[in-house]
């Protein structure tokens, strides 16, 4: 699944083709996604003019003028390119926003877990309503970690994977902002100490905004805007990596659950 670097990686690709152009129109092949697109969303964009496309966690905001914002997730397996609008629809290609210099940006999602919303102006989408900070924000840091997990007996890996506390750390780089904050995955969220917290947070960081700036991580469904794909995955130093040498101590990496996920660890370097 494209995680939070993926997402801004589409984000900063796709921004300069659409900002500023007028919607001719939205064309809408399949209607089925992971929510149903509503009917009247052709209506809702024709004729408005798109503004700064910007991110909320996994999902991207087109905000069209006064009407509202367009909302679109990839889900699983979803990619979004612009492409000369005459251009014939593969399969999975169910969506074609419409701009009024030829182009459009084309929506394919072969297991249409993606998404295409409406938040009219002046509202929250439910979906991003009750989200937490962006981990890349103010808002975000070690001591608010360390409040906000206060009692938690949850593990500490999925108390940094709820959207509740901070948005967009997924699994990938959860697992390897623990690694390099050298806290194991498994213990209890209220269990770790506020410096802890301050590297973990620090790590969070970094690891997203490596991972933006190297375009993303590769997984088997994303590429980017332009169709060319990320290369974060050759510096992740744990995630996928079960079984093999530590890159810090050289012991190997082992396997446990955490949330009926599988994480990878160093039973060393984690504690």
């Amino acid at each position: 699944m494209p995680e939070l670097p993926e997402v801004e990686t589409t984000r900063r690709g796709i921004a300069p083709h659409v900002e500023g152009r007028r919607v001719a129109e939205l064309v809408v092949r399949e209607p089925r996604l992971r929510w149903p697109v509503d009917p009247e969303l052709p209506t809702h964009l024709a004729g408005t003019t798109l503004g700064p496309v910007d991110r909320r966690a996994k999902y991207l905001l087109l905000p069209a003028g006064e009407a509202g914002t367009l909302i679109l997730h990839l889900g699983m397996s979803g990619s979004l390119r612009v492409i000369d609008a005459a251009e014939p629809p593969a399969a999975h290609d169910h969506l074609d926003l419409v701009l009024d210099d030829g182009h459009a940006l084309r929506l394919r999602d072969p297991r249409r877990f993606g998404a295409a919303l409406w938040q009219p102006a002046g509202t929250t989408h439910p979906r991003l309503a009750g989200l937490g900070p962006e981990p890349l924000g103010p808002d975000f840091d070690g001591d608010y970690l360390y409040r906000a997990s206060r009692g938690r007996r949850a593990a500490v890996k999925a108390f940094l994977m709820d959207n509740q506390v901070v948005v967009g750390v997924g699994n990938i780089y959860a697992t390897e902002a623990l690694f390099r904050a050298g806290i194991d995955p498994r213990r209890a969220a209220g269990r770790v100490g506020r410096e802890r917290y301050r590297r973990l947070a620090e790590a969070v960081r970094a690891v997203l905004a490596e991972a933006i700036e190297a375009g993303g991580t590769t997984l088997r469904d994303f590429t980017r805007s332009d169709g060319a794909p990320g290369y974060f995955r050759i510096r992740l130093a744990a995630y996928g990596r079960a079984g093999e040498p530590c890159p810090s101590c050289g012991r190997a990496l082992v396997t446990s659950q955490v949330g009926q996920r599988a994480t990878v660890r160093c039973p060393a370097c984690q504690t």
